[in-house]
């Protein structure tokens, strides 16, 4: 019985994080398929490319609340039911199905498993975790996007502030956190190998968040 209920939770986690909200939100409201557009990524950084601000803001914070709230399903459980007896394992399974929630998100069965690339979701994380550092990573993250304009160089930027602000601000003492944070830096260098390519050479797009940029 234990097994099964480990099992739906974990399928609950998937089915959070497959909620492919930037491609639903795109087709509901303006009638595009964001996949088709810009980088052809289903995630907020392409939808504030493609849609706009507004619609970016609102898929952001909807992935957000996608990580965050996986990542927060062993406290909807007792304890000796999801077999987390102590505060270690109780944050080991919360990383594990926030992990699952991502891989939702970068292969939704909703979507034909096209998905984003995972930041948003990834944040989520963060807060159900760590909130200080989920606030060290949006204040690099804002300080980074008013600074460049770009958002795929402040979700790097951000990515890498969380291991940073672990050890040297909170000093965890849970190796599994610590772990955790490296393999987000190692997956935000992988998803925006493309972005990275991009900046280099000067022709990723801008977002602006106090003005409207120039077409």
């Amino acid at each position: 019985m234990i097994s099964l209920y480990l099992f739906g939770i974990v399928v609950l986690a998937y089915l959070f994080g497959s909620i492919p909200t930037a491609v639903w939100f795109g087709q509901a409201f303006y009638g595009v398929d964001v996949r088709e557009y810009g980088s052809g990524n289903a995630g907020a950084t392409n939808t504030f490319r493609v849609l706009g601000k507004k619609a970016g803001i609102i898929v952001m914070c909807v992935d957000i609340f996608k990580g965050w709230t996986a990542t927060n399903l062993p406290h909807l459980f007792d304890s000796s039911i999801v077999g987390t007896t102590d505060s270690i394992s109780f944050v080991n399974f919360q990383l594990a199905l926030g992990v699952i929630a991502v891989l939702g998100h970068l292969f939704p069965v909703f979507a034909g498993f096209r998905g984003g690339k995972g930041v948003a979701t990834l944040f989520g994380m963060v807060i159900a975790i760590q909130p200080m550092a989920a606030l060290c990573c949006v204040t690099v993250f804002l300080v980074c996007l008013i600074i460049s304009n770009y958002v795929s160089l402040s979700s790097i930027s951000a990515g890498f502030t969380f291991p940073i602000s672990l050890a040297l601000i909170i000093k965890t003492t849970v190796p599994s956190v610590m772990l955790y944070a490296i393999a987000i830096c190692i997956l935000i260098l992988i998803t925006h190998q493309k972005n990275i390519e991009r900046l280099l050479k000067g022709k990723e797009s801008k977002i602006y968040l106090f003005k409207k940029s120039e077409k």
